[in-house]
């Protein structure tokens, strides 16, 4: 299982100084929750086939806010402080070119420096210390307010008619829970970088109640909740 795979990383020193990055606006990664991504860029096609030779590992990282993410120059699009490293735990290549990934979340990080290479993506040295315990799967389950978090869930699903495996739901743990829905959640990204940035599990299964109970109460299609 993909969990396993990531499980080899048990202390900050097991992690690269140094990731490649996939910035992605309005995405986000957290420990041990699974992102699908669609490659097709040939900057970062040549990304993954890089890091299949090495480490497996990406920074996930949004644009700056306000940055123009249509402009092409590695060095021009400001990024947040704040991603995820994720290793890749499943690859398919498609016959158009693209290549299918999921990425597997492992540790948050902060970035410190960008490092100058050849290559057309960028790379940057990273430190990992504020985010150590993302490290130890499950922490700060028990702290989690489970029963709350369900029933938001349930009446958000309930308003905008959407459906949903609650067996799969009550049989996933609840840090499995808060992150997966963390980073399929509808909100901007302003909203998912506030999820990513949380410094615990309670804390984003909090933001997540709040954000679900602000749209519940505007009674919109989830496009209208925003954090000031």
């Amino acid at each position: 299982m993909t969990s396993s795979i990531v499980h080899k990383y048990r202390l900050i020193k097991d992690l690269p100084e140094t990731l490649p990055l996939f910035p992605l606006k309005g995405v986000i990664l957290l420990p041990r929750s699974n992102l699908p991504l669609n490659i097709f860029e040939p900057r970062y096609l040549q990304m993954t086939d890089d890091i299949l030779a090495g480490e497996r590992l990406i920074g996930m990282i949004q644009p700056a806010a306000g940055a123009n993410t249509e402009l092409t120059g590695k060095e021009i699009i400001p990024l947040r402080k704040t991603g995820c490293a994720g290793r890749v735990t499943e690859y398919q290549e498609v016959d158009d070119g693209r290549v299918l990934i999921t990425l597997t979340g492992v540790c948050r990080f902060d970035l410190t420096e960008e490092v100058e290479t050849e290559k057309a993506y960028r790379s940057y040295k990273v430190s990992y210390n504020k985010y150590e315990d993302d490290l130890l799967p499950g922490f700060g389950e028990g702290k989690v307010n489970r029963d709350t978090l369900l029933n938001v869930l349930r009446t958000y699903l309930n308003l905008h008619e959407l459906d949903a495996d609650w067996d799969s739901i009550h049989q996933s743990s609840n840090e499995f829970l808060v992150n997966t829905l963390s980073i399929i959640s509808p909100y901007g990204p302003e909203e998912k970088q506030a999820l990513l940035e949380t410094i615990d599990l309670k804390n984003r299964s909090e933001v997540l109640i709040a954000l679900a109970e602000m749209d519940i109460a505007s009674g919109d299609d989830g496009s209208g909740s925003s954090l000031q």
